[in-house]
């Protein structure tokens, strides 16, 4: 399991210290210093516990392989009274979602899990109504879930996705930073996307790759071909030698091409001349 350090993001701390504004010196620093047990780690190939029980929006119970098993996962933690940086978080990921051609409850399932075990299915409902409307996609209910857990299912889960979080008395929030994580069908993390803003096409990829090119087209296929993932940047770069195939590859062909199209023109007019 290959696991890349990555701590909080500018984003969770920009949050956490306008917080930290609002309280005195003592309290400023209480603030500060759960800063450094907040981040993300990318667990790489890690495995997700799948027979974890949590409840779905409707108060059901559940375990999590039941998301799983067919269809890569777009998974995101988050707790629904997060008063700002959950809800940007999700702002940015159905944006993403709406510029792929890809639909949830189709290519591909999202699971989005509270890590604040206080919170309800009621909330959890409220959240995925506001949502669903806003993706606008249809048949994205049965695709897109929202849950909630104990507190050991919920440490469980953020653990092994390498997702560390932390509560603040002082300002009666949860630290934490922010992301979106892809997983593949069978429940090993596979890509992780850092901040509030994604890029469609890394997203769309992504999928592509943790699907094992089960799904998208054979441009995406060619595309996974000349950009991979640098768990560095958390995002796909242009790997210029795998370009420099293919337009070799291309080049090859076309002068094959045209070098029988010569020859065949060649022979065609030296029978037009012997009649």
């Amino acid at each position: 399991m290959k696991i890349v350090k990555r701590r909080l993001g500018i984003f969770g701390s920009v949050i956490l210290f306008a917080i930290a504004l609002g309280n005195s010196a003592n309290a400023q620093a209480t603030s500060m210093g759960i800063l450094d047990d907040v981040g993300i780690d990318q667990a790489l190939n890690a495995q997700l516990p799948l027979d974890v029980p949590l409840r779905d929006e409707t108060g059901k119970d559940i375990v999590l392989r039941d998301y799983f098993g067919e269809k890569p996962v777009i998974l995101a933690f988050v707790y629904y009274e997060c008063p700002n940086l959950c809800t940007l978080t999700l702002n940015g990921l159905v944006r993403d979602l709406r510029a792929i051609p890809f639909d949830a409850g189709n290519q591909f399932n999202i699971v989005t899990i509270s890590f604040d075990p206080r919170e309800t299915p009621d909330l959890a409902a409220k959240k995925k109504q506001t949502y669903i409307e806003e993706y606008r996609r249809p048949g994205a209910a049965a695709g897109w879930h929202f849950l909630t857990g104990s507190q050991a299912a919920i440490e469980a889960l953020t653990t092994a996705a390498g997702f560390h979080y932390k509560y603040d008395p002082e300002s009666q929030q949860w630290a934490h930073a922010s992301a979106i994580m892809v997983v593949t069908p069978q429940g090993r993390m596979a890509r992780y996307f850092y901040g509030i803003e994604y890029s469609a096409r890394d997203l769309r990829l992504s999928l592509v790759e943790a699907a094992s090119n089960h799904i998208g087209s054979p441009m995406d296929r060619v595309l996974l071909y000349c950009y991979h993932y640098d768990p560095g940047t958390a995002r796909y770069g242009l790997v210029i030698i795998e370009v420099l195939r293919i337009a070799g590859a291309v080049t090859v062909l076309a002068l094959a091409v045209f070098i029988g199209w010569m020859i065949r023109r060649d022979r065609i007019a030296q029978r037009s001349y012997a009649h």
